[in-house]
């Protein structure tokens, strides 16, 4: 009986060891897996991965600002690699985007940008938001990593951070036009109710004195934190109170577009004032039209511009995106080009210095099917040179605004 039992736990140990063993061969274990490049050719060309970093609200209410922004970089990168033509230093590489989503937070933004630099050695890493830029430039140039800037800040550039690249203008090229539109059409008093991050403080305190100097009257300023509040009521019911010709609005489009419906709603006839961040294509998909937004100055839609190249992207980003493009993304894709190019001319994919020493011949080697913006230089303080595009909204159709 014993020795029963002794061969049949001898015979079940060895059923284990080969179950085991199948199991190892089939799994792969250490055995090396043969490649994947399809040829079989041992002296086919290696081609690298470059990473490229993107941190931006990707949930929440700024999410499709987030989104829009980071469309135009995938957009510009998926080019690159379809055309198979990033070659730096007689190497060939594909770029790969690495996105990760800070909620609109400069502390999140800050954090990611570390993550993708430890993690993924990111030579650039984009980000849409003031905040977000400013607490990268705490430890950008020590980390030597480039901030792609899709803000129009102006204390992003006057900081004198050397790996900074600002891609849209200046807000504060836009005090004069708005002013001077609202102003004559309208009148000279004016409610403040732009969103509450410290863009948009940095915007009032620019708007302000401009206002004023300019013999306006500011009658109510508060803010709104469009990552809480989502009922304007009782801030727009305040502000009315207070009989305003003018209204400046702005933050994220979706938001702000909500915003001035609901002033519309509580029967407010006088003007809005919209601060670059928000476009009014972008708010249109919100409001259903633009009715509710005549009497309005601000940005110029892409899909309204007369450059040449504007048509086929329009076209591409459609067949994309299933749906149009706003300069968001637009600034952002050519920007992502530009860096490429830059690339290209410094001979390095992974020297941020000499990169950035080469953006100014990155932008004049854009292509021109590319140029969906007319940029001709960088300045010194990392600002792409672009001209101011203004537009207002009169009887429900989009009118170009000169822009002194």
């Amino acid at each position: 009986m014993k020795r029963s039992k002794f061969l049949f736990m001898v015979s079940f140990l060895f059923a284990v060891m080969l179950s085991l063993a199948a199991c190892n061969q089939s799994s792969g274990g250490d055995t090396e897996e043969p490649s994947d490049s399809g040829s079989g050719d041992s002296g086919s060309e290696e081609v690298g991965t470059v990473n490229i970093g993107y941190s931006g609200p990707l949930s929440g209410p700024a999410a499709f600002y987030g989104e829009r922004t980071l469309s135009g970089v995938q957009m510009a990168v998926d080019e690159i690699n379809e055309e198979g033509n990033f070659e730096v230093d007689g190497k060939k590489y594909k770029l790969n985007v690495v996105a990760l989503d800070d909620k609109y937070m400069p502390n999140e933004a800050a954090g990611n940008a570390q993550r993708l630099i430890q993690e993924n050695k990111t030579p650039i890493v984009f980000t849409p938001h003031s905040g977000g830029v400013l607490a990268m430039q705490v430890f950008n140039e020590q980390q030597n990593f480039i901030i792609g800037a899709y803000t129009s800040e102006p204390k992003i550039t006057e900081a004198g951070n050397s790996l900074t690249v600002r891609i849209p203008p200046r807000y504060d090229g836009y005090l004069e036009p708005f002013t001077k539109y609202a102003m004559e059409k309208h009148g000279k008093k004016i409610a403040f109710l732009p969103t509450a991050s410290q863009y948009g403080k940095d915007w009032s305190e620019k708007l302000a004195p401009f206002w004023e100097k300019e013999g306006g009257e500011i009658v109510y300023n508060s803010s709104i934190d469009f990552a809480k509040d989502t009922d304007f009521f009782t801030l727009i019911t305040n502000a009315l109170k207070e009989d305003p010709d003018v209204l400046f609005i702005g933050g994220p489009s979706e938001p702000t577009a909500k915003l001035a419906a609901q002033a519309r709603e509580l029967g407010f006839e006088g003007g809005f004032i919209v601060m670059d961040q928000a476009k009014f294509d972008e708010m249109k998909r919100v409001t259903g039209s633009y009715d509710v937004l005549n009497g309005s100055i601000g940005v110029m839609p892409l899909v309204e511009s007369d450059t040449p190249a504007i048509p086929q992207f329009v076209e591409n980003y459609r067949a994309k995106f299933d749906e149009e493009p706003g300069s968001e993304a637009g600034l952002n894709y050519i920007g992502m080009h530009a860096f490429a190019e830059a690339m290209k001319a410094a001979g390095s994919v992974d020297d941020p210095k000499k990169i950035r020493e080469a953006m100014k011949e990155g932008l004049a080697n854009l292509p021109e099917e590319k140029k969906i913006y007319i940029i001709p230089g960088i300045g010194d303080d990392g600002g792409f040179e672009s001209e101011l595009i203004v537009a207002a909204v009169e009887d429900g159709k989009i009118v170009p605004i000169e822009a002194e």
